[in-house]
C-alpha cells in the first residue's frame, strides 16, 4: 500500500513537472528550427580562405551649411589562396540619401547603376557565376545596408565607393552630424527558415569583445581600420565644434571653416557612432528658403526657425509608464546608463503624477497592476527595482509595449510611455504599427541608450507615438537629457501647425501634416514648384502666448544650381514617409511609387539597389567561397547580446535555465526516494 502511495506521489509530481516544463521547452525548441540570430566568429576554418576581407573603411565628410555630403570607401583584399565573395553589413544615417556608387578594380572604375532589387541581385549573381568581379549594395533597413563583392581573387584589392547626402537640422541651436560605424547585434524571434530576405542579415558573425588591454593596445581580433575625416564650412562664424565620442584634432582654416581628423591614439574608431556637434556664433541658425530649377522639375526647401519656448504656468497631472530594456545586450554599461537616466526621470515626478514600471527581456514584468501615485515611498520602490537589474535574456519589446498599452487608463489624464532601450531588435515595423494603432491619448518617448543604438527604431517609435527621440551615449548625459524631456513634455514650442501657399504653385510637399513641435527645432519643408517663383509661404501655429505667424516672400529668393542636392533630399523624405515610417503597412501601389522614386532619382531604397560589374572574367575556374565579414561589438555592449542561433530565442532566459536545473534535481531526488521505498 505504501509502495502504491509513493508511486502515485512520484507520478503526480512528474506530471506537474511536465506541465511546467513543456511551455519552456517550446520556447527554446520548436520544430528543431534555429532562431535567426547573430553568432561569434571563430577563426578555425580553412587557412586558404581569407575570412576577414574588409581591411579598411574611409569616410570623407563635407559639411557645407546645413547639407552633409559623405563619401565612404571600403577596401576589400584577399590575402588567402582561393577566390572569395565578401559580404559586409554596415550602418548609415536614417536620413542618408544614397545616390551614387562605383567599384574600382585595379585601374578600372566601374560606375554602378540603380536597378530594381531583384534585377540587381540577378545581375550580380550571374556575374559571380561567370567569374566576373561585381559589387551589390542593398538596403536591409533605412539605416542598415549590405555590400556584396564577388570574385575577389588571391592578392586582389577591390575598392567600393558610395556617396550620400544628408540634411542637418539643429535642436536648440546645436547642429549634430552622426556617422554610425557599426551595426549592433539584433534580437529576432523568427526562425531561420521562415525569415524573409530582408531579415536574413541578422544572422551575421561578431568578434568577441576585446579586453581593456587589447582595446588600449590595438591587439586582439583584427578589426578593419576606420578612418574619418571631416571638413566643415558654414559661411558664418562658428561658435564651437565638438566631438566627444572620439579623440580628434581640429584645424581651423577660418572663423567659419575647420578640418577634423582622428587622433593617432584612436585604436578602435569603428565600434561606436562618430558624433560631431557645432553651434553658430550669435545663436543663429540657418533658416529661410532655398530653390533649384531642373530640366523637368523644380524643387524648394524651406526651413523655419521656431519661436522661443513659453513655459506653461499650469501643468496638469500626467501618467508615466516606463518600459525598461533589461535584456542581454543591455548588460553592463548600457544598463548602468539607463539606471542613471531613470533615477533622474522618476525622482523628479510631481506628487500629482502617477507612474508604473515595466521591465522587459524575454518576458515582461509590471511593477503594479495599475499606475501608482508618485509619492516618495513608491519612487524609492521603483528605483530599487531598477537598480537590482543586471541584464540578460531576449528582447521581447513588442510584448512589453502591448502590456503597457493594455494597463487601465484614466481617459481624463494624458499618458506618456517612456521606452528605454538600445533598440537591438529586428521587428521595427511591428513596433511602429502597434504604437500608432493604439495611442488613445498617449504619447511615446524613446530613449536610445549606448554608443551605437538602433536610431531607426528610436526615431520611429517617437514618430509613431507623436513624441520625441533622445539618445544617451554615456551616464554623464543622463541628467541634462532628462531635463530636456521634462521641458518638452510640459511646454510644447508650437502646436496646431499649418502651412499655406499663396500665388506660389507648390505641389508634392513633404511632410503633408505636422505634429506638435516639442523641441526648439526648425520646421523643414521639401517640395516641388511650377511656374514663376512668386507669392508667399505662410506658417501658422499656436504658442503659449497665442497665435504665431511667419511669412516668406518667395520672390526674394533666386533659384541656384548650388542647391542641386535638394532633389535627393526631397525624394529621400518622400520615401521615408511612404516606407520607413509608414504606419499603414505596404501595398502594391506604395511599393511601385517607392521603386519609381529610387529609379528616377538614382537612390538606394528597399526596392532598388546599386550593382556594378567588371566585364572581365577574372576567376577562370569559377569556384569561390562566400565569406561574411565579422563585425566588432559596439563599445560597451557585452557578449550577452550575441546568442549564436539557439532555438526560438537568441538569448536564453537565465530564470528558465535555473528553474529547469532545479526541477531536474528535484525529480532525481524524488525518484531516488521512491526507489528506496519500493525496496523497503
Amino acid at each position: 500500500m505504501k509502495t502504491n502511495t509513493n508511486q502515485k506521489k512520484f507520478w503526480a509530481v512528474f506530471a506537474w513537472m511536465i506541465i511546467f516544463f513543456v511551455p519552456f521547452t517550446a520556447f527554446t525548441e520548436e520544430g528543431n528550427d534555429k532562431t535567426l540570430a547573430p553568432y561569434f566568429f571563430i577563426e578555425n576554418g580553412d587557412p586558404s580562405v581569407d575570412h576577414l576581407p574588409l581591411k579598411e573603411t574611409n569616410a570623407e565628410i563635407n559639411i557645407s551649411g546645413v547639407i552633409a555630403e559623405v563619401t565612404i570607401t571600403q577596401l576589400y583584399q584577399n590575402n588567402g589562396e582561393r577566390p572569395i565573395n565578401a559580404r559586409y553589413i554596415f550602418p548609415a544615417s536614417t536620413r542618408a540619401a544614397v545616390h551614387d556608387m562605383k567599384m574600382i578594380v585595379g585601374q578600372h572604375i566601374i560606375k554602378a547603376e540603380v536597378m530594381k532589387r531583384k534585377a540587381a541581385k540577378k545581375k550580380y549573381e550571374t556575374a559571380k557565376k561567370e567569374g566576373k568581379s561585381a559589387s551589390l549594395l542593398e538596403q536591409q533597413r533605412p539605416n542598415v545596408f549590405s555590400m556584396s563583392v564577388a570574385n575577389i581573387i588571391p592578392g586582389d584589392s577591390i575598392k567600393v565607393e558610395l556617396s550620400y547626402t544628408e540634411f542637418l537640422v539643429p535642436t536648440e541651436g546645436v547642429y549634430e552630424f552622426v556617422f554610425p560605424t557599426v551595426v549592433g547585434p539584433r534580437y529576432s524571434n523568427q526562425s531561420e527558415s521562415s525569415a524573409s530576405e530582408y531579415d536574413q542579415w541578422v544572422k551575421n558573425p561578431y568578434f568577441q569583445e576585446k579586453s581593456e588591454t587589447e582595446s588600449e593596445s590595438g591587439s586582439g581580433p583584427l578589426t578593419p581600420k576606420c578612418n574619418i575625416t571631416t571638413h566643415i564650412s558654414t559661411g558664418v562664424p562658428l561658435q564651437e565644434v565638438t566631438i566627444q565620442t572620439h579623440q580628434t584634432n581640429i584645424s581651423w582654416e577660418s572663423a567659419s571653416a575647420a578640418a577634423i581628423t582622428l587622433d593617432k591614439s584612436e585604436k578602435e574608431s569603428g565600434n561606436r557612432d562618430y558624433i560631431l556637434k557645432y553651434r553658430l556664433a550669435g545663436e543663429d541658425i540657418a533658416s529661410g528658403l532655398m530653390m533649384v530649377e531642373g530640366e523637368k522639375e523644380n524643387f524648394f526647401l524651406l526651413m523655419v526657425q521656431p519661436p522661443k519656448r513659453v513655459e506653461s504656468g499650469h501643468i496638469p497631472p500626467r501618467e508615466y509608464i516606463f518600459l525598461v530594456d533589461v535584456s542581454g545586450s543591455m548588460h553592463g554599461f548600457p544598463l548602468n546608463t539607463s539606471k542613471e537616466l531613470l533615477r533622474d526621470l522618476i525622482s523628479n515626478l510631481r506628487p500629482n503624477d502617477t507612474f508604473n514600471v515595466i521591465l522587459f527581456a524575454g518576458t515582461a514584468c509590471t511593477m503594479s497592476p495599475v499606475s501608482i501615485p508618485a509619492n516618495q515611498e513608491n519612487i524609492q520602490k521603483a528605483i530599487a527595482l531598477i537598480d537590482h537589474q543586471r541584464g540578460g535574456g531576449g528582447t521581447e519589446m513588442l510584448r512589453a509595449i502591448k502590456q503597457a498599452m493594455a494597463l487601465p487608463h484614466d481617459e481624463a489624464c494624458s499618458r506618456s510611455i517612456v521606452i528605454v532601450t538600445d533598440g537591438y531588435v529586428s521587428f521595427e515595423k511591428d513596433v511602429f504599427n502597434h504604437i500608432r494603432s493604439n495611442l488613445n491619448n498617449t504619447n511615446v518617448y524613446a530613449f536610445g541608450i549606448g554608443s551605437s543604438v538602433n536610431r531607426y527604431l528610436i526615431e520611429g517609435m517617437a514618430r509613431a507615438g507623436y513624441g520625441e527621440p533622445f539618445i544617451v551615449t554615456n551616464p554623464k548625459e543622463a541628467s541634462s537629457i532628462a531635463v530636456k524631456f521634462r521641458k518638452y513634455i510640459q511646454s510644447p514650442v508650437l502646436t496646431n501647425i499649418s502651412v499655406t501657399y499663396d500665388d506660389f504653385d507648390a505641389y508634392q510637399v513633404e511632410p503633408q501634416s505636422f505634429p506638435d513641435l516639442l523641441a526648439e527645432r526648425p520646421i523643414v519643408i521639401f517640395g516641388k514648384w511650377r511656374g514663376t517663383p512668386n507669392g508667399t509661404i505662410t506658417l501658422n501655429g499656436l504658442t503659449g502666448n497665442g497665435k504665431y505667424i511667419q511669412r516668406f516672400p518667395v520672390f526674394e529668393t533666386q533659384p541656384s544650381d548650388t542647391n542641386h542636392s535638394i532633389r535627393y533630399l526631397w525624394a529621400r523624405t518622400r520615401i521615408a514617409n511612404l516606407s520607413d515610417f509608414n504606419f499603414n503597412g505596404n501595398d502594391e501601389e506604395r511599393t511601385a511609387e517607392i521603386t519609381s522614386l529610387g529609379l528616377t532619382y538614382n537612390l538606394l531604397t528597399k526596392y532598388t539597389s546599386f550593382v556594378a560589374v567588371h566585364e572581365v572574367i577574372r576567376n577562370l575556374e569559377g569556384n569561390s567561397t562566400d565569406v561574411n565579414q565579422p563585425l566588432p561589438l559596439p563599445q560597451g555592449v557585452s557578449k550577452y547580446a550575441v546568442g549564436g542561433g539557439i532555438t526560438k530565442g537568441s538569448e536564453p532566459e537565465m530564470p528558465i535555465l535555473l528553474a529547469l536545473s532545479f526541477l531536474i534535481l528535484l525529480l532525481f531526488f524524488l525518484y531516488k526516494k521512491v526507489i528506496v521505498n519500493l525496496f523497503k
